[in-house]
């Protein structure tokens, strides 16, 4: 594995490189222990199309939160059957199943910080774990957060999270849509030009960014998985991000 200082070095050479180039050196330095997160909406669908055309039965993770649209899991259906996708479904810990359905309704809209904790963060720590690296499809030009990011970032437990996309622009993404002729989200031509959860999830207009229909009003811009929550994993470092106190996992 890397030292922090070595996968700094080698970050810094990539940002001259290809998505598809980056992939492939990951794939090649760390397959089969690899795998790619997605959400399945449209703007998804450019990684997924690279990092399967290098590596077809690579693993890839999908969080069912269990509050998507039906659309989002028929299109996710449909895409894994035509592409003969490897997806690997995660879901929140068992533990935590009480404590969800009594909060069913109210937990997105009261505490969305527990709620991606528990659906998203939780979930995706556990199925990475014992895995050398893992892609995702960020990009520097989606939120402040992301803007600082790295295309190598080595995590604390030794992971190696992969960004090939950081570099590319939301018009990149689309040019290569096109050029491929990839499948688009059902809701994407309704105005949800970034597609999560539905309780958190509205369209947007002509002009607004594409994340800002993403937990409006709620002062929140990310799920977790890429802030420093995701470094945290005992419940107590991250506990007094959260509004509700459930008890149940101490």
């Amino acid at each position: 594995m890397f030292t922090k200082e070595e996968a700094s070095a080698l970050s810094a050479q990539f940002e001259t490189k290809t998505p598809q180039e980056i992939i492939q050196w990951a794939v090649d330095e760390f397959a089969p222990e690899i795998a790619v997160s997605t959400s399945f909406q449209t703007h998804s669908m450019a990684l997924l199309h690279m990092v399967t055309r290098i590596q077809p039965d690579i693993k890839i993770f999908f969080l069912d939160t269990g509050y998507h649209f039906w659309d989002t899991l028929i299109f996710r259906e449909q895409i894994q059957h035509e592409w003969n996708l490897n997806v690997v479904d995660l879901y929140r810990d068992s533990r935590w199943d009480i404590f969800a359905r009594q909060n069913t309704r109210t937990l997105p809209l009261q505490d969305p910080n527990l709620c991606c904790y528990i659906h998203k963060v939780q979930p995706m720590q556990k199925a990475l774990s014992g895995l050398k690296a893992w892609i995702s499809g960020i990009r520097r030009d989606q939120t402040p957060e992301r803007a600082h990011a790295q295309i190598l970032e080595l995590q604390d437990d030794g992971l190696l999270k992969v960004n090939p996309l950081l570099n590319w622009t939301k018009s990149d993404v689309q040019t290569y849509i096109a050029d491929h002729n990839l499948p688009a989200h059902p809701l994407y031509e309704r105005g949800y030009r970034s597609i999560g959860c539905a309780p958190c999830t509205v369209p947007v207009g002509a002009g607004d960014n594409d994340r800002a229909g993403r937990w409006v009003g709620r002062h929140k811009i990310e799920c977790g998985l890429h802030t420093d929550m995701f470094k945290h994993k005992e419940l107590a470092e991250v506990k007094d991000q959260f509004v509700m106190k459930p008890e149940d996992m101490k």
